[in-house]
């Protein structure tokens, strides 16, 4: 049986949002190899470079037990291994089990007898021991639960979070033992400080992670189907909220748009997995399809506001401000931005587009991405102020409209400002 011993080794596999913190958090106790098939991810961690801006240079060079690298070869030598790939959805909006596979296909070729199999990544009830187990055994000609054992500990790292981080969130663990469980669970809780929930067995820790996210999506969708309707009956969506949350069970959410890899595609697992059974779920979907269509309806927002300023909607200049998926973060997976980009364009206006985090070869549009906004005063006919970005709330909204022509229209989706001096907001 496996043991617990901190001399062995433990690979994490995928070293993006998830993988690269929790590898770095167990190489203060323990030898790690940090594994990704992204050579150009590992030179610059390498170097000390994490284009997520998650980790400093000093941060990533100072362990001393962490070897990074893209080699199967050298990931051969652990014990432990954790997968946190991504597990996103295709363009039907079904799960594309596709870097899950892969990533199980590629350590099952190495594992050897008494080795641990944990996964983190999100996934619907049911798939580590129906679907990566069966690739496990397959080319590893080893039999689950008695030549390797797998374990599911799901990730709840929040992106750009400098204040809840691995250490200090409480983590589910689960194994597909009980004494499995109970390693995973001690190995877990080396590196997390506010202790763990072990659940009763995989399925259940699958189940638990997937509904997290799906509750906060149908959470949105109902605030923002508050903010459609307010818009409607010319109330202050703000202020409503602000009056509902003097009591003390009113939960504090607010409308928005949704996307990124977690609240925009897990509701999508859970649905899956409930059609495969026979059940078809309808306030799970009822919720993605409004979270979804919130883009369109900014984007129609603005149009109408601006035929009834009588600016004229084709060739109009408009500046979206913000195209990650979240405030202070340079991740644009699934951002909630592209469907406000997509109903412009239908409308045929001139879009600029400007975030301070996003590097200008990871954005994939036809349009024009602004470096600064130092040249360009009295250029706009609207602005979009579509993330909450730390570095947008230092502009002063006199600032942002200088950047304006006289007549304008300035849409302040995140009540940045919360000010009536705004033309628009959800």
């Amino acid at each position: 049986m496996i043991d617990k011993n901190t001399d062995i080794k433990l690979a994490v596999v995928g070293l993006g949002y998830v993988g690269l913190p929790l590898a770095l958090e167990f190489a203060k106790r323990r030898k790690v190899i940090g594994f990704d098939i992204n050579k150009e991810r590992i030179k610059e961690l390498k170097s000390g470079i994490d284009r997520n801006l998650e980790f400093s240079k000093k941060e990533l060079k100072q362990s001393k037990k962490l070897d990074f690298t893209n080699s199967v070869e050298k990931v051969k030598s652990a014990k432990y291994y954790i997968i946190t790939v991504p597990t996103p959805v295709d363009k039907f909006k079904k799960p594309d089990l596709t870097p899950l596979l892969k990533s199980s296909e590629m350590i099952s070729k190495i594992i050897k007898k008494e080795d641990l199999i944990i996964y983190e990544s999100t996934v619907f009830p049911g798939c580590i021991e129906e679907v990566c187990v069966p690739v496990l055994e397959k080319f590893s000609k080893l039999k689950f639960n008695k030549d390797f054992f797998c374990g599911y500990s799901p990730e709840r790292v929040n992106p750009g979070d400098k204040e809840h981080t691995i250490s200090n969130i409480k983590k589910i663990t689960s194994g597909s033992t009980p004494k499995v469980a109970d390693l995973v669970d001690d190995l877990y809780n080396e590196i997390v400080t506010v202790g763990t929930h072990k659940a009763p067995n995989i399925k259940v820790a699958e189940a638990a992670k997937v509904i997290e996210n799906t509750q906060r999506d149908l959470n949105i969708a109902l605030i923002n189907e508050f903010s459609i309707l307010f818009n409607k009956l010319n109330i202050d969506t703000y202020d409503v909220l602000k009056a509902a949350e003097s009591k003390w069970n009113f939960l504090p959410f607010k409308p928005g748009l949704v996307g990124g890899h977690c609240i925009g595609v897990d509701p999508y697992y859970l649905t899956y997995k409930a059609e495969s059974v026979g059940y078809h779920p309808k306030i799970i979907l009822a919720g993605r399809e409004l979270n979804d269509g919130m883009g369109s309806y900014v984007a129609k927002r603005l149009i109408k506001k601006m035929k009834k300023k009588n600016i004229k909607i084709k060739g109009a200049k408009i500046l979206v401000l913000g195209l990650t998926f979240k405030e202070n973060c340079p991740d644009i997976r699934n951002t909630g931005v592209k469907g406000i980009i997509i109903e412009l364009k239908k409308h045929k206006c001139q879009l600029d587009l400007f975030d301070p985090y996003v590097k200008l070869k990871d954005m994939k549009v036809s349009y024009n991405i602004l470096e600064n906004l130092k040249l360009n005063q009295n250029t706009y006919d609207s602005i979009i102020i579509a993330v909450a970005h730390d570095k947008f709330k230092k502009l002063s909204l006199s600032k942002i409209k200088s950047l304006c022509k006289i007549n304008h229209v300035i849409f302040d989706l995140k009540n940045i400002f919360n000010s009536n001096k705004v033309d628009l907001k959800l």
